[in-house]
């Protein structure tokens, strides 16, 4: 027992030399400049750089936008393949995995694609309106349309996982057998055994989103990750300032939305 501790401390430490050197290294060309010792000139030029707000707050209205949808597509979806429509499982399983299959720059074609395609057919409809807005600069619905389906492998399984967990049929039935309707035996009943799994969608869908590149620039938006492109430029040392600023952002609201979810935990627990 004592070998196999040791051993799993051993692959952790080196996992952690793995990426932890790297990034050590990364900050400190940022932070050293030859001649002027240690100094944090290259994040205070990011900082004040026009376009840092706006591009993460737009980032983060997306993920918090894409984890919404997401979820409440796929709660009731994974809850019912559990009670009543296991027979449909490998559908979904196949649907959710497709993303997996498709590389992104096929899937930014198809989307634009189909943008260019509807105000041509599509002009003297209704529907003509609606092609406009959710191309809005300020709040592309777009992006959290293909967002969704990007994180669909990722959240499918984070939540099949917590289903298989505990015991869904009881659970319904029980909420059912005091009177609850099938709406409140799920937010009752189901959600709260699922807050593992529903954080763990939650990280795995934010952690997309604020790292996501390919879908954003194609289609001519400008998150953070496509900004943090943007300002990166030919200086070396900017550039790398940006990438390991990119990495603390997203470490960070990771970390808050662990402690807010462990901090429910406390609550519901209490």
């Amino acid at each position: 027992m004592a070998r196999l501790n040791l051993w799993r401390w051993g692959v952790l430490a080196l996992a952690g030399l793995y990426f932890l050197v790297p990034l050590a290294a990364s900050v400190v060309f940022t932070v050293d400049v030859p001649g002027q010792g240690v100094t944090f000139d290259a994040y205070r030029q990011i900082v004040s750089t026009p376009g840092f707000g706006p591009g993460l707050l737009l980032s983060l209205e997306l993920a918090a936008a894409t984890i919404a949808v997401v979820l409440l597509l796929m709660v009731p979806a994974t809850v019912a393949l559990r009670l009543d429509a296991s027979r449909l499982r490998p559908v979904v399983e196949v649907v959710c995995s497709l993303p997996l299959v498709v590389p992104p720059i096929a899937f930014v074609a198809g989307i634009a694609t189909v943008l260019k395609w509807g105000p041509d057919y599509l002009s003297r409809t209704p529907l003509f309106q609606t092609f406009v807005a959710i191309q809005n600069q300020d709040f592309p619905v777009v992006l959290v349309l293909a967002y969704v389906v990007m994180a669909l492998p990722f959240v499918y399984r984070s939540l099949d996982a917590g289903l298989r967990a505990i015991d869904v049929r009881t659970l319904v039935e029980a909420a059912r057998s005091c009177g609850a309707s099938p709406a409140q035996a799920l937010v009752r009943a189901v959600l709260p055994n699922l807050r593992g799994a529903l954080l763990n969608a939650s990280f795995l869908t934010l952690a997309l989103v604020l790292g996501e590149f390919t879908v954003a620039q194609l289609l001519g938006f400008t998150p953070f990750a496509v900004w943090i492109y943007s300002v990166g430029g030919s200086q070396a040392q900017l550039s790398v300032a940006v990438s390991v600023l990119s990495l603390l952002v997203t470490w960070a609201l990771l970390l808050s939305l662990a402690v807010l979810g462990g901090r429910s935990r406390t609550a519901a627990k209490g």
